[in-house]
C-alpha cells in the first residue's frame, strides 16, 4: 500500500482494505459537498441524521482526510482561551455561546465515536496551557478573569501534580481544563467517512471539482462528469481561495509542522505523559505536544511557511523543512531525553484575520455555501461547523444558522506581495523575541512591537 507522508493519515490507511468499488457519479442529487474532510463529513452526517431523505454527494479530489483533516496535531481544543477576542468580535452573549458550544462539542465527539465504534484513540483527558519561560508568566491571567466574570471558567491553576503530568520541568506554571483531549485525526476522518456512507451519503473520492453554473438548479462539472444539485457546499479549507476567488484576501495559508517519535512507552510513562491531554505553551507560535496510546510523542509548531498568493504548494505534502526547529522545541521541553524520530510532516492551515472560522452563503447565490478559516484549531470547531452548515442547508432558524460565525463581514489581508513579505517580517520578529525570552534575555523593542502585529495568531488571548 502507498505510504503517505503525514503520519496520522498513513497510519489510518494501513488499517483499511483497498477497494476498487468506486461509486458511480449520479446525475442529480439534493446537496453536493466539495471536500471530504472533517467539515464536509460532519455536515453530511448532521444533515442525514436530521433528514435521511436528503440525497447527498461528497466529492473529494484525493482521499477523504488527505487534506488538513488527516494531518493536524489532533488536539481537541475549545474557544474558551479566546474569550476576549470573541467578545470584541461578536459581543458577550455570542462569546459565551461559542465557548459553551465548543466545550460541549469535545464530549459530543467522544460520544459519537463510541456510538458508531470509531477507533481513533479519542481521549478526553483535558489540556494544559503552560508558561514555558519566565516572560510568559501571567499572560493568561486576563483570559481567566474574563471567563470567571462570565461564570464560565472551567480552568484551574496547575498543581504540582499537574505540572508533573506535562512531562517537562520547563513548564513553570499554567492552567488545566477538563474540556479537551486528543484524537488520531486520520482514524477519525476515515471513521466519519464510513459512518456517512452507512447513513446513505454517496462519497466520490479522486473526483475533482471543476466549476458550477446555474441558479436554483446548479450544474456542477467534475473530473468524472457533470451532476445537478439544488445546493452546493465548499468545505475545502486551504483550497477555498483557489476555488472561490472571492476569498483570496480573506485567508492566508501558513504551515503547521509536526514531528513524531518512534514508540517509546517506557519513556512516555516515566515522563508521566501516558494520557491524552495536549500541552500548549504560552507563546504566539505555540509549541504543542502530546502522547499517543501506543507510546509515541508528537510535537507540532505553527507559523512557519507562508504560501505566496495562497498557493497550495507541493511542500505541504512533503517532510517538514523545519525539522531542526521542531527538534529544538523538543529539546526545550525534554533536554535530557533520547527521542528517536520516526517522521515529520506539514500541512496548510487556513488562517483568517480574526483567527476564527467563517460560514455562510454566497451573496449572489444563496444555495452556494462555504465554511473555512479554522486557523489551525479545527478538530472540535469543524464539528460545530457541520452543525452550522447543516442548519443552513436545512433552512432552520436556530442558534446555529443565527450564530455570529454566519455571514460575517470578513476583514482582508493586505494584497500580495505585501501580505507574504509582511508575514515573514512578523514571523521572524516573533522567533527572535521568543528565542531571547527562552534564554532569559530582553528582546529587542522592534521585535516586541512587530510581534504585536500578529493579531489573533496565538491559541490564547495572551495578556488580554
Amino acid at each position: 500500500m502507498k505510504q503517505f507522508q503525514p503520519f496520522w493519515f498513513d497510519q489510518a490507511m494501513q488499517h483499511e482494505v483497498a477497494s476498487s468499488n468506486a461509486a458511480a457519479l449520479p446525475q442529480r442529487c439534493d446537496i453536493v459537498i466539495i471536500g471530504g474532510g472533517f467539515t464536509g463529513l460532519w455536515t453530511a452526517i448532521q444533515v442525514k441524521l436530521a433528514d435521511p431523505n436528503r440525497h447527498i454527494v461528497i466529492i473529494e479530489k484525493d482521499l477523504c482526510g488527505q487534506g488538513a483533516s488527516g494531518r493536524n496535531g489532533g488536539a481537541m481544543l475549545t474557544w474558551s482561551s479566546k474569550i476576549i477576542s470573541l467578545i470584541k468580535l461578536y459581543g458577550q452573549e455570542q462569546a459565551r455561546f461559542l465557548v459553551d458550544a465548543s466545550e460541549q462539542a469535545v464530549h459530543a465527539i467522544k460520544q459519537f465515536t463510541e456510538q458508531y465504534q470509531i477507533e481513533c484513540d479519542c481521549r478526553i483527558d483535558g489540556t494544559y496551557y503552560t508558561y514555558s519561560n519566565k516572560a510568559q508568566l501571567g499572560s493568561l491571567e486576563p483570559v481567566m478573569r474574563k471567563l470567571q466574570s462570565l461564570d464560565c471558567n472551567a480552568w484551574r491553576p496547575l498543581s504540582v501534580d499537574d505540572r508533573a503530568r506535562t512531562g517537562s520541568t520547563t513548564n513553570l506554571a499554567g492552567f488545566y481544563s477538563p474540556h479537551a483531549g486528543s484524537v488520531q485525526p486520520g482514524m477519525l476522518v476515515r471513521g466519519l467517512k464510513r459512518v456517512a456512507e452507512t447513513l446513505g451519503v454517496c462519497i466520490l473520492e479522486h473526483t475533482r471539482y471543476v466549476s458550477h453554473q446555474g441558479d436554483k438548479l446548479l450544474d456542477i462539472e467534475t473530473s468524472r462528469g457533470k451532476l445537478s444539485a439544488s445546493q452546493l457546499v465548499f468545505a475545502v479549507n486551504a483550497w477555498l481561495p483557489k476555488l472561490l476567488p472571492a476569498f483570496a484576501k480573506k485567508v492566508v495559508l501558513v504551515s503547521s509542522d509536526m514531528i513524531i517519535t518512534e514508540p517509546m512507552p517506557e519513556t512516555i510513562a516515566a515522563l508521566q505523559l501516558a494520557h491524552g491531554a495536549p500541552i500548549i505553551d504560552g507563546r504566539i507560535f505555540v509549541n504543542y505536544y502530546r502522547s499517543t496510546s501506543c507510546g509515541r510523542l508528537m510535537l507540532g509548531k505553527g507559523g512557519n511557511y507562508f504560501s505566496f498568493a495562497n498557493s497550495v504548494s507541493p511542500r505541504f505534502d512533503q517532510a517538514s523543512r523545519y525539522e531542526p526547529l521542531l527538534k529544538r522545541s523538543l529539546a526545550h521541553f525534554f533536554p535530557n531525553v533520547q527521542l528517536p524520530i520516526a517522521r515529520t510532516w506539514t500541512g496548510p492551515s487556513d488562517r483568517s484575520v480574526t483567527g476564527m472560522p467563517f460560514f455562510g452563503r454566497m451573496p449572489q447565490q444563496v444555495n452556494v455555501l462555504y465554511g473555512s478559516g479554522y486557523s489551525g484549531n479545527g478538530v472540535v470547531q469543524s464539528y460545530l461547523g457541520g452543525k452550522i452548515l447543516s442548519s443552513l442547508l436545512l433552512d432552520k432558524a436556530d442558534e446555529w444558522s443565527g450564530c455570529a460565525l454566519v455571514d460575517q463581514s470578513l476583514p482582508n489581508f493586505p494584497p500580495e506581495p505585501f501580505r507574504t513579505a509582511g508575514a515573514y517580517v512578523i514571523r521572524n520578529a516573533i522567533r527572535r523575541k521568543e528565542h531571547s525570552e527562552d534564554r532569559g534575555r530582553q528582546p529587542l523593542a522592534l521585535d516586541i512591537w512587530l510581534s504585536r502585529l500578529s493579531g489573533a495568531a496565538a491559541k490564547a488571548d495572551l495578556s488580554g
